[in-house]
């Protein structure tokens, strides 16, 4: 059967979406190549500083639910253009901060902004993407954050390295994608699938809150925060910590160039794109849940080579292979959270359970920081590495799925441990 192609509407939405998300990463990451400079600008310890991650992932939860809920009564195409500019201003502002306290709240501002765009930016791509290729889509959509990520691993060597600029310069560049993703968004038109939702609600006298306290929602709304947890977790655990491990010289540290340990994280964020296209395209013939499990399972004999290994060449090769695995799990995510999302609350649903789990991760990088301190890097990494690869595992197969579920048809209001719905409302298993 020939591929539906896309529209231009679903292109722009889709391409939106991948700029959106590619720029909360750069902006993100900047923080973890830049962060032990910060701590000599301000006179601080790295450990301190550290800090900022977990300060703007603690703020997302805030920003899923303020434009989540925001979009599921209005719209997508509005709090979306609205969080953009938002997060673009506050991005390109932390450029001037003065001190490390007003940096600190330049990121928890940031953080709002990058709460509010992967929920809405991925429900808005996957209600216009059509049914038969959300897994592709999905991967290729995840995999902006890691594209993101390598921007910002070129960015370090370009403007750090080459033109010997201060980490200043990185937040001021972030304001570019932004508005390019900004100009693009403006002209998207709104969902199809939330415009019927709206329809349905009306006559059937269903308001968000009726859904929202639905017991079945509410449990099915735990278990995706957990499961975003252990996911979150996984990939801060294979991510934010393995530059400086890269090249610190002291705790069990790879001793690398600086340099070095920027192109090495140039290509295990390439095996990451690959991996998230590949998976995510394999989850529509394997299901979801198989797909991400695979993929949890086949990184655990990865851990040795990735955290153990004393040479640039095998660290760069168990980072690429960590990160095909790590980021092919996660190219299933967008496509399998918003299908398990209700119609009414797709623009709340996904983004807030997302980004509660990346709350709960957030101590990811201190914890480590710490756990090096006194153990050393390789220790640190795989601790935290191997129990969340079996969680990950676990807690994905005694899930559900909803694979191929037609959104704003009603079918996606589902129990979380009942059997997923198809488009025409018949229960089925996946």
């Amino acid at each position: 059967m020939a591929k539906q192609p896309l529209t231009t509407d679903q292109r722009n939405s889709f391409l939106a979406a991948v700029l959106g998300w590619t720029m909360d990463a750069f902006d993100y990451f900047i923080v973890v190549f830049v962060y032990a400079d910060i701590a000599k600008t301000f006179g601080m310890g790295k450990s301190e500083v550290a800090f900022i991650t977990t300060a703007t992932l603690i703020m997302r939860p805030v920003g899923a639910l303020i434009f989540g809920l925001w979009a599921d009564r209005v719209g997508r195409r509005v709090p979306l253009m609205v969080d953009v500019a938002f997060y673009s201003v506050v991005g390109f502002a932390c450029a001037f901060a003065p001190n490390f306290t007003v940096l600190l709240v330049l990121r928890m501002l940031y953080g709002i902004g990058m709460g509010g765009e992967w929920g809405l930016g991925a429900a808005l791509a996957m209600e216009k993407i059509p049914v038969a290729r959300r897994g592709f889509f999905s991967g290729v959509l995840q995999e902006g954050y890691s594209f993101g990520y390598l921007l910002a691993s070129l960015a370090s060597l370009v403007v750090l390295h080459w033109a010997g600029l201060s980490w200043r310069w990185l937040f001021g560049l972030s304001i570019v994608p932004a508005l390019i993703s900004l100009i693009i968004r403006s002209r998207v038109k709104e969902s199809e699938a939330w415009e019927r939702a709206q329809q349905r609600m009306r006559v059937t006298r269903t308001s968000i809150r009726d859904i929202l306290l639905d017991p079945k929602i509410i449990r099915r709304f735990v278990y995706l925060v957990l499961l975003m947890t252990a996911f979150n977790w996984m990939s801060h655990g294979t991510q934010d910590v393995y530059p400086t491990f890269l090249s610190a010289h002291t705790n069990g540290g790879a001793g690398l160039s600086s340099t070095t340990a920027t192109w090495i994280a140039v290509i295990y964020n390439i095996g990451a794109i690959i991996g998230g296209l590949i998976f995510g395209s394999l989850s529509e013939r394997f299901g979801r849940r198989h797909t991400i499990a695979f993929c949890a399972v086949l990184a655990l004999p990865i851990v040795p080579l990735f955290a153990f290994s004393r040479t640039a060449a095998l660290l760069c090769l168990g980072s690429f292979l960590m990160q095909v695995m790590v980021q092919g799990a996660w190219g299933v995510i967008p496509a399998h959270l918003t299908e398990m999302s209700p119609d009414a609350i797709r623009g709340f649903y996904p983004g807030v359970t997302y980004q509660l789990g990346n709350c709960l991760a957030a101590f990811n990088l201190p914890i480590q920081e710490a756990l090096a301190s006194t153990h050393g890097y390789p220790f640190a990494l795989a601790a935290t590495i191997v129990p969340v690869l079996v969680v990950v595992t676990v807690l994905t197969l005694v899930g559900k799925e909803a694979k191929g579920i037609a959104f704003g048809a009603g079918g996606a209001d589902v129990p979380a441990h009942g059997p997923a719905l198809g488009a025409d409302g018949e229960g089925r298993r996946s």
